[in-house]
């Protein structure tokens, strides 16, 4: 078994060398509420608002080209880190929490016409993915879960009406620990023909995520509880579940043609990265932030040493038949065109 310098890991962690109530070495152990920043991060932070600092996508001169390059690249970073299939299925958040919010509103728009929609939830859940629905009018049904912390599949069949418009669950419990049965979950829901969001806050730092293996349609992460810097976060959903759903925000880059009479919303879902547009925050993914502060196996938990700035390359790189007709319009194919 591979053994740690647990010296030379503290030394990533500047925090980590103070005392608390000046006597005692700091030990810090709320990882699963907010991980501390190694030094690279914090440094690759600092390179990118005094050498690059500009608006991404929005100019032709050397510091915008320089900065768009950043974060495109950061980009890639997540791509592989989630093993999705294109940098088009990543959309920079502020966190899980928002991640949820953007799902939850655009799913809300898309079933407008339906006031009886239907969420199903388990009774594991962090309250972000509890009031996110109930704040976009949806009913949660909810997942039961049995004295010993395990989630009852079998009464999930029960829970699919021609109502239900997504099934939202987490990957592992924030408060248990407990990590779900999600690829026995998201094989059910596409048999009825929906879609499903993972909630990976508590997973993605502590095992390999490979998106396309789960076949979840949405994934949704806090970089900094994979010790990158706060306010940053990641959705992963598939092409063709981005190019349907609404916009979530208005802003610059989501738009194709404006006036004071009409709006032309940009197809594709270039209409929700207006989420990731300025911000130098985003661009230390592309640098040192979670992708990269990783071990190549072991995943993000296992901090390696910092080699150089801005060059850790570890991250790993990373319809159902029986469909019933009412629900198959929900789970459009990767092959879907743009509306």
């Amino acid at each position: 078994m591979n053994r740690y310098d647990l010296s030379s890991v503290r030394d990533d962690f500047p925090i980590l060398s103070r005392k608390i109530y000046d006597k005692y070495p700091l030990v810090y152990l709320d990882n699963a509420a907010t991980t501390q920043k190694p030094r690279a991060v914090v440094e690759a932070m600092t390179e990118e608002y005094y050498n690059v600092n500009a608006n991404v996508h929005r100019g032709v001169h050397f510091l915008s080209q320089r900065a768009t390059d950043l974060h495109e690249g950061a980009r890639e970073t997540v791509r592989r880190f989630l093993g999705a299939a294109s940098t088009e299925e990543i959309v920079f958040t502020r966190g899980t929490t928002e991640s949820i919010n953007l799902v939850a509103t655009s799913m809300a728009r898309l079933h407008s016409d339906d006031p009886a929609r239907e969420v199903i939830v388990s009774a594991l859940e962090h309250h972000s993915n509890i009031v996110s629905w109930q704040l976009a009018g949806f009913r949660l049904r909810v997942i039961p879960m049995s004295d010993d912390g395990e989630l009852d599949l079998e009464a999930l069949e029960g829970l699919f009406t021609e109502h239900t418009c997504l099934v939202s669950v987490t990957h592992v419990s924030n408060v248990l620990g407990v990590e779900t049965p999600v690829e026995r979950i998201i094989q059910t829901a596409h048999t009825h023909g929906v879609p499903v969001l993972v909630d990976g806050a508590q997973s993605a730092p502590h095992r390999r995520i490979d998106v396309e293996a789960l076949d979840c349609d949405f994934f949704a992460l806090s970089g900094h509880k994979m010790y990158g810097p706060t306010g940053i976060g990641v959705l992963y959903g598939k092409r063709a579940w981005l190019q349907q759903l609404p916009p979530y925000m208005g802003g610059g880059e989501m738009i194709r043609n404006v006036s004071f009479e009409r709006l032309q919303v940009r197809s594709r879902h270039a209409r929700l990265r207006r989420l990731d547009g300025t911000g130098a925050r985003h661009r230390v993914y592309g640098r040192s932030g979670p992708g990269n502060h990783t071990h190549p196996r072991r995943g993000p938990h296992a901090v390696c040493r910092r080699t150089s700035l801005g060059n850790r390359r570890d991250a790993h790189l990373g319809p159902a038949s029986g469909t019933s007709p009412a629900r198959r319009r929900l789970l459009p194919s990767r092959s879907d065109s743009p509306p």
